[in-house]
């Protein structure tokens, strides 16, 4: 196993790293700042020293005499001694140096302008840099230039500068190391204690395995935070809800519909709501997460269950289909019933005659709706629903204003049948023993309009928008009721169309054609 630093050794070798950065660059600053002052003092003193020697009234006689040789070089010694400085020397007014070892010979004057009769500071650097202050030696009476004062002191060298400089920067060094150290341990316990006691590499597992996991899992799963902001939706949320890339800290109003973000940050926490969203019927169940027992958000799951209610509306169809068989089959036997009385009693004529209008009503009713509706899926369907409506003793009827002339294209007739076939269940449950329900389905323009009327008390004019939300109902039931008229308000709308109540009365209108954009 790959040997680990732990928080704590990170936090103290970063501060110690720092300490030390800091420390070479005080260190380089002050070695600077040293050079500089060496220059600004030590080039005052020796101008002074130049300057004093200039005005010395045995140099100015002396310099141009060879005679006075001796008492200017014990003159300039005397100076150098006195002043600390590296050399004092003397030249005349060619620049030759009267004293000194290297007396005879030519003076380095530089670009220094002391001949010319202005003083002069500056850097000779012959294998070695000193700092040099020049001075001319002005005659009093008509102050023109006898000779030139040198005085020099070497520069001191980078391993003298560290070491004057050596007690402050072990100053600096120890103080910082002691405020450098005692802090990276301070915060290491601050933030232990934050991170509940965990290593980075702990911390970064556990990341990497919560996000394996919420993205792996088949659920959709979305966090909120008490601002309705989304703070986490997995892959699967993602897809179910359609939500965009960037959801994460965006608002959830602002990226999906009203009814669903009433749902998903509203104050009630109903188990196993359900809510139909894109054509998909989802399942969604939503809890606080409370953290040191403060609420900071919610989190919801979403089980997709459009599969399951599609089997669930398949075996609604068997079931209808059977209720109308078995509904046909007890009229069929009460009417088998009748004619067997009859014949029993001898009544063969009567026994004829209602076997004819048994059969003519039944015919009534099929061509009556063949005539008015050509498309045979729906004609069937309405059909069926009348032997459902006889069965629970409430009629229905297809008004005359009904016409479909010919058959619908595939798409339209399903979403037809759909629609028709919730309105028609709707209203059928909606009226007592011996009600009526009216049918009209007709062509409106572009569009196809379905009326469903019943004779039932209606639905309140405050209900008339929530009727159409996914899980709404009046009736009590299992919880999985009010999906009828949302899935007719679901596909009225994927259409670009519209579904509307007013009392007893639903409207609606599907276009032929499905919109763009809808």
């Amino acid at each position: 196993m790959r040997w680990q630093l732990t928080l704590t050794r990170q936090l103290l070798l970063f501060q110690l790293g720092i300490v030390l950065l800091v420390v070479a660059a005080v260190a380089a600053v002050s070695l600077a700042g040293s050079a500089a002052a060496f220059r600004r003092e030590e080039g005052a003193r020796l101008r002074s020293i130049a300057a004093n020697l200039a005005a010395n009234d045995t140099v100015r006689q002396g310099v141009g005499d060879p005679i006075w040789q001796e008492p200017l070089a014990a003159v300039a010694e005397t100076a150098r001694s006195v002043s600390g400085s590296s050399f004092v020397v003397l030249t005349d007014a060619g620049g030759t140096l009267l004293t000194g070892p290297d007396r005879g010979r030519r003076a380095p004057l530089a670009d220094s302008d002391g001949l010319a009769g202005r003083g002069w500071l500056g850097v000779v650097d012959d294998g070695s840099r000193f700092l040099v202050a020049h001075e001319p030696i002005l005659d009093p009476a008509d102050a023109h230039v006898l000779g030139l004062v040198i005085a020099g002191k070497a520069y001191p060298s980078l391993p003298e500068l560290i070491a004057a400089a050596t007690p402050d920067l072990l100053t600096y060094l120890l103080l910082g190391s002691v405020l450098g150290v005692s802090g990276s341990l301070l915060l290491a316990r601050r933030v232990k204690r934050q991170t509940l006691g965990l290593e980075p590499r702990e911390i970064a597992g556990l990341v990497e395995h919560r996000e394996a996991m919420l993205h792996g899992i088949k659920e959709g799963l979305m966090g909120l935070d008490t601002a309705g902001r989304v703070t986490l939706a997995n892959d699967e949320a993602v897809r179910l809800l359609g939500l965009p890339a960037d959801a994460t800290g965006r608002p959830l109003r602002a990226i999906v519909g009203e009814p669903l973000a009433e749902l998903l940050t509203g104050g009630a926490d109903e188990p196993d709501a359900v809510v139909v969203q894109d054509a998909r019927v989802l399942v969604l169940n939503r809890m606080p997460v409370v953290v040191r027992g403060t609420a900071v958000g919610t989190v919801t799951t979403l089980r997709d269950q459009t599969e399951l209610s599609s089997l669930e509306h398949e075996l609604a169809l068997s079931r209808t289909a059977t209720d109308t068989l078995r509904a046909q089959a007890h009229e069929f036997t009460n009417r088998l019933h009748t004619i067997s009385g009859l014949l029993q009693l001898g009544q063969y004529e009567e026994a004829v005659n209602f076997i004819i209008s048994a059969g003519e009503a039944q015919e009534a009713l099929s061509n009556e709706v063949q005539s008015r509706i050509a498309d045979p899926a729906l004609a069937a369907l309405i059909i069926a629903k009348a032997s459902v409506a006889a069965e629970q003793l409430v009629s229905l009827v297809v008004r005359p204003d009904s016409r479909i002339p010919g058959p619908l294209e595939d798409r339209l007739a399903a979403d037809l049948v759909t629609v028709t076939g919730n309105l028609v269940d709707n209203a059928i449950d909606a009226v007592s023993p011996g009600g009526q329900v009216e049918v009209s389905v007709r062509r409106d323009g572009g569009d196809v309009v379905v009326v469903v009327r019943d004779s039932g008390p209606g639905v309140a004019s405050e209900l008339a928008e929530k009727v159409f939300r996914s899980g709404f109902s009046t009736k009590s039931g299992d919880g999985h009721r009010g999906l009828g008229l949302a899935l007719v308000s679901k596909v009225c709308a994927a259409r670009g169309g519209s579904v509307s109540v007013a009392g007893p009365t639903f409207t609606a209108r599907l276009p032929r054609q499905k919109r763009s954009g809808s």
